[in-house]
């Protein structure tokens, strides 16, 4: 009989293995950094990063390849990459595509973090920026250079929610060979599909790359940060994965476990708060207080033909209201800490409703199309609409005392 070995030995070395068939909803969660080869000729065997192989935890588990290739067909592409969060995956996008003395334009309106990436970070690498105008395709043209090697393009625009003239953009982008990329968190693959925007009347237009923040709807807890990468082009997706595999990203078992419990149920999600915001912003709308709802959806809104031509299957759970020039940002401030069922914070797409206020004039560089004021963004979570409409009308009445 040969020796018995320690109890550590024993617990790391035990011969069982589960019996193979387990088959059930929920995947399984496999956590790894050391992945184990059959062999050495095994290891020294090359193992692509193509969602069929491993060759270490940081670089793909059965768990993450999963999510991912939910995620891919979500969106409507090939490929999919998984970040730590949606900032995460723009840099991913700069890093892998933009080197010393390239240029970058990004829509007036984008995410915030994403205008600082291009003005505070990028030009430490000889990486220059300008900012356009989404709404005006001959003014953007005009910007287009041989310096420019990638275009951001943002649907709908950030806080205040403009939606850009995507069909005019991308041809544009096609037309010189520009790589284009398209920030769908807030249509989520739900309202339109990145890479074939409009393919009734503009067949195989679309963005050559779509990311999205997986914080918001994909999740829709409120409580995951990760971000992804999409492409359909397997060239650019090698680019994408280089850059991907030497910035170290990585995604942890346990917030892919939650990003694939709500998945099945994003749809539901979306839709559902989509019918609560286009109801509030319309109501909303016809207050006093109010000079103007900014929604896609509603006529008027910067965008609103835009958004006809190709996103009219969705419009998210984000809408703002420009208060009358009367209402300073003490006042605007009053009401939303008078609001009791709508949070103060950022992010949105959660089960909870948020309200952030805005002082537009600091961040943006070109003029808003739109009149001067105090802008309320408001994030429309899962209570039911007619609460959440209460709540508003008895805040607005505290705008009203504050005066």
């Amino acid at each position: 009989m040969s020796k018995k070995r320690a109890i550590s030995t024993e617990q790391i070395h035990h011969p069982y293995r589960p019996p193979e068939g387990w088959n059930a909803i929920p995947v399984p969660v496999a956590k790894a950094s050391t992945v184990l080869f059959k062999n050495a000729a095994d290891l020294h065997h090359y193992k692509p990063r193509d969602g069929k192989s491993y060759r270490y935890g940081l670089h793909g588990t059965p768990t993450s390849y999963t999510l991912a290739a939910r995620l891919a067909t979500l969106e409507g592409a090939n490929h999919c990459l998984l970040t730590p969060s949606g900032l995460a995956a723009i840099t991913l996008v700069a890093m892998a595509l933009l080197r010393p003395g390239d240029e970058v334009l990004v829509p007036d309106n984008a995410y915030g973090q994403n205008r600082y990436l291009s003005e505070s970070f990028l030009p430490e690498f000889g990486i220059t920026h300008r900012f356009y105008d989404p709404l005006d395709v001959a003014g953007f043209e005009a910007l287009l250079s041989e310096k420019t090697k990638l275009v951001w393009l943002e649907a709908a625009g950030s806080i205040t929610l403009e939606f850009p003239d995507l069909i005019g953009l991308l041809r544009a982008c096609k037309a010189r060979g520009i790589v284009s990329a398209l920030d769908n968190t807030w249509g989520a693959g739900v309202a339109f599909n990145p890479f074939e925007i409009a393919p009734a009347t503009h067949p195989g237009l679309g963005a050559d790359i779509s990311m999205q923040a997986l914080t918001k709807y994909p999740s829709g807890g409120a409580d995951v940060l990760m971000g992804a990468v999409y492409t359909r082009d397997p060239a650019l997706h090698d680019k994408l994965n280089h850059a991907h595999e030497h910035l170290g990203y990585g995604v942890g078992a346990n917030d892919v476990e939650l990003l694939l419990r709500a998945l099945p149920s994003l749809e539901l999600r979306y839709r559902a708060q989509d019918a609560s915001t286009r109801a509030l912003a319309a109501w909303m709308q016809g207050r006093p207080e109010v000079a103007r709802v900014l929604h896609p959806a509603l006529p008027g809104s910067p965008g609103h033909a835009h958004w006809q031509q190709c996103s009219a299957e969705g419009a998210a759970c984000l809408f703002s209201a420009v208060f009358r020039a009367e209402y300073d940002m003490q006042r605007v401030d009053a009401f939303v800490d008078a609001l009791q069922l709508f949070g103060i914070g950022y992010s949105w797409a959660g089960p909870m409703s948020l309200a952030v206020p805005y002082d537009m004039s600091r961040s943006r560089s070109l003029p808003l199309p739109y009149e001067q004021g105090v802008i309320v963004r408001f994030a429309i979570g899962l209570e039911a609409e007619a609460d959440l409409r209460a709540d508003l009308e008895q805040a607005l009445g505290a705008l009203g005392r504050s005066a």
